[in-house]
């Protein structure tokens, strides 16, 4: 599957999400963050891809497959802190390695903490970003089945 162009994509007005590779002719570029951001979530840590001093860090690292109970507490964590940064009228950065899955899924669960039903967060992850995202079954179960009950 390939990566997309673009580094990032604005899902709702404040939330963006992305990766931390884009796709170019010549191959794979690294994305670095500088200042573009006021918060940056990272859902795998990658020396040399930012984010500037000037914005707030938080990274984790879960896989790309089923999360145990404690990788599904850091989602539900991360996703709290892009919703509030969100209603603080910040501008959020979401990012994984391609920007598909793990941040689609932080980003669909921010989403629904936002108000969006699930249709509507996994659409506007979709149609947003791209239609690779969330394409791992598990995360598409894990937010039917209501990730923050989890």
């Amino acid at each position: 599957m390939p990566f997309d162009d673009q580094p990032w994509h604005e899902i709702i007005p404040g939330l963006f999400m992305g990766g931390h590779f884009r796709n170019d002719p010549g191959g794979l570029l690294p994305v670095v963050v500088a200042d573009e951001f006021d918060v940056v979530i990272s859902m795998i840590r990658l020396d040399g891809h930012g984010p500037g001093a000037s914005a707030v860090h938080h990274a984790c690292h879960v896989p790309d497959g089923p999360l145990n109970p404690a990788e599904i507490g850091e989602v539900c964590a991360m996703a709290d802190l892009a919703a509030e940064a969100v209603r603080s009228e910040l501008k959020v950065l979401v990012r994984c390695r391609a920007g598909y899955n793990r941040s689609g899924l932080v980003v669909a669960q921010a989403l629904l903490l936002l108000g969006y039903g699930l249709d509507d967060a996994i659409n506007l992850v979709r149609t947003r970003r791209s239609e690779f995202a969330l394409h791992n079954r598990y995360f598409v179960d894990y937010l039917t089945a209501g990730l923050a009950q989890m």
